[in-house]
């Protein structure tokens, strides 16, 4: 499998990067994770003729802005959109107009459904537990080709998160916050709280993503905190808009 990081920023673009949003692909079909600015490049990497599953993190802007933008692609296999429960008529009420074409009106099949915590099969199995955010949010646990492949933003340091991470190929956790950094009452976590989570989990690889716009102005901050911690985290990778990896 192969993974991009379309977006890794988190609140807003900038020089660093379009906002969250990461792109599996497997041999059955292309998943989205979240749906910042970045999924408008999601057709410089698929073929569009897999059927597509899109997983939202939680409601706040940078994670479902991107939405608007659905209407450029042609999903010939449609697209099914996996959100909380309680959430499809915000999605509704935001992917409509005046703001944007709403989903009935997408040129392919669109589906949205919703998400109770615990496993699913979806046709793959696949796990969904609150993080800790001031707004509802989840984390997914992916089961696909026999890898396992977590995704943990935006959260402070919690226990779903290590039950999500656990023995995972590759975990992507959010990296909000500098070194040192603490926001307890805006929870994200910093390097040493998202490699704490690996190690705690047993995760083979980390990847971080979701770098704060406002906190991490330049890209050279962003591999500053990867040469940091490498010795503490080997394979430690902190991702820029385009990166792919090998899962």
């Amino acid at each position: 499998m192969k993974v991009t990081f379309l977006g890794t920023n988190g609140w807003y673009d900038s020089v660093t990067g379009n906002t969250v949003s990461v792109l599996v692909q497997s041999e059955d079909c292309d998943i989205i994770l979240d749906a910042g600015n970045g999924i408008a490049k999601a057709d410089r990497y698929i073929t569009q003729d897999k059927p597509v599953y899109l997983f939202l993190s939680h409601m706040h802007i940078d994670h479902i802005a991107g939405l608007h933008t659905l209407c450029k692609y042609r999903f010939r296999k449609g697209l099914t959109v996996f959100t909380q429960e309680g959430t499809e008529g915000i999605l509704e009420t935001f992917v409509a107009e005046p703001y944007t074409v709403p989903f009935r009106g997408l040129p392919f099949k669109t589906d949205v459904r919703e998400l109770a915590p615990g496993m699913h099969h979806l046709p793959f199995p696949v796990t969904c537990l609150p993080l800790v955010h001031p707004t509802p949010c989840f984390g997914y646990r992916l089961e696909l080709e026999g890898k396992v492949i977590t995704y943990c933003t935006d959260t402070g340091v919690c226990d779903n998160a290590v039950t999500l991470a656990r023995n995972a190929d590759l975990l992507i956790t959010e990296c909000g916050l500098k070194p040192g950094g603490e926001s307890p009452d805006w929870p994200h976590l910093n390097p040493e709280m998202a490699i704490s989570i690996a190690q705690q989990a047993g995760a083979r690889k980390l990847v971080l993503t979701h770098f704060g716009a406002e906190v991490y102005r330049t890209l050279e901050e962003r591999r500053a905190v990867q040469e940091r911690f490498q010795s503490l985290c080997p394979g430690l990778v902190a991702a820029t808009d385009d990166l792919t990896i090998d899962v």
